[in-house]
């Protein structure tokens, strides 16, 4: 589970760690879809690409402390974001979830 500490609120119910290196390669491709409370957390990354998906994601940057110092919002299939400094962990979710979930830069953001 991903917690917003400053809002109280949950941000993702089911979150998956990707610490690997084959699962950081594979991160998010292949799949049809994200539940609507489900992501993916991955460490020791700064950058992501969209390549070879199928849906827009939400895509959060932390840095070591699990704050969150930049977001991207519907980043489309096969799109790149380029490298954010001082991001240590980066979290992938469904489209629309920064918003619903009213996360901002400064949030603290923790995995229970």
């Amino acid at each position: 589970m991903l917690y917003n500490v400053n809002k109280e609120n949950i941000v993702l119910e089911n979150l998956k760690l990707a610490n690997g290196f084959f699962e950081k390669f594979r991160g998010l491709m292949g799949r049809k879809r994200l539940n609507k409370s489900e992501g993916l957390m991955i460490l020791s990354c700064n950058s992501i690409h969209t390549c070879f998906m199928k849906f827009p994601i939400d895509v959060l940057f932390l840095n070591m402390d699990h704050e969150v110092i930049a977001m991207r919002k519907e980043v489309k299939p096969w799109r790149m974001v380029n490298f954010v400094k001082k991001a240590y962990i980066t979290v992938e979710m469904p489209e629309g979830t920064i918003e619903h979930k009213n996360v901002e830069v400064g949030d603290l953001l923790i995995m229970k």
